[in-house]
């Protein structure tokens, strides 16, 4: 018997395995805000980069893509855009810097609530987050369908902006945030940087725990990984801005 693969066999077995599930993961993308929202991508060093950076998702939209076994990166809504029809302009908030609708490797500007992830492999765990680290600026969940393990939701589905402290309240409209106290202020210990770079010397502050209370699964500052981390093995998520909020 002839077990010898021509390179058209080898194309179509690698193709087969890539339909049935083998590129790792399906995320969707769904709008339920009463405003355009601009997702932003940003793959990490080392991660294939996924077939866009960004774009437009209107009131009630929805978009789906594939992302390769391993891949890890970054979601994030930008608001308050401006695009012209050549694709350049700019955003109020989550702004990549990019001047262009695909952020093309650069990452939000804070103010910017985060969904992060870090695929796993041959039957490995998924690894996701929300992430409030780098502050606020619309509601968002991560669920995933279709797993097997814990697969918690998470996010956040409070507005945040709306309980925001003045003193770390910017913009207004489509283009409010709320920012992190490092952001804000800038020290250390808010930032979790220098003497308070370990989980021993770097604990929540007033304004983290502010976060915390009203996202209890959302990262609040950067040790908060007890409460904040999901796992699951092959799921397929869905990323939701401004998903129903409880009654």
């Amino acid at each position: 018997m002839d077990l010898s693969f021509s390179s058209h066999s080898l194309l179509f077995f690698a193709l087969t395995l890539f339909l049935r599930g083998g590129s790792g993961a399906t995320f969707t993308f769904t709008n339920n805000c009463d405003y355009t929202v601009w997702p932003g991508i940003l793959s990490n060093a080392g991660s294939q980069a996924l077939e866009t950076t960004g774009f437009e998702l209107s009131k009630g939209g929805s978009r789906s893509f594939q992302a390769p076994t391993g891949w890890s990166g970054r979601f994030w809504g930008r608001t308050g855009c401006t695009f012209d029809s050549s694709g350049g302009g700019t955003c109020a908030t989550g702004d990549c810097g990019s001047g262009q609708v695909e952020c093309n490797g650069a990452g939000a500007a804070p103010p910017a609530t985060l969904a992060e992830f870090t695929l796993g492999g041959s039957g490995g765990k998924d690894f996701y987050d929300v992430s409030l680290v780098d502050g606020y600026n619309l509601p968002m969940v991560v669920a995933g369908s279709g797993g097997s393990g814990m697969c918690g939701t998470t996010g956040c589905v409070v507005d945040l902006n709306r309980r925001c402290p003045a003193e770390l309240r910017v913009g207004e409209g489509e283009g409010e945030g709320c920012r992190s106290a490092c952001e804000a202020f800038g020290r250390a210990e808010y930032c979790c940087s220098g003497e308070y770079g370990s989980p021993d010397t770097c604990r929540p502050s007033v304004y983290s725990a502010m976060f915390k209370s009203a996202c209890p699964s959302s990262y609040s500052y950067a040790y908060d990984d007890a409460t904040s981390t999901f796992t699951c093995t092959g799921a397929d998520y869905q990323i939701i801005f401004c998903p129903s909020l409880p009654r």
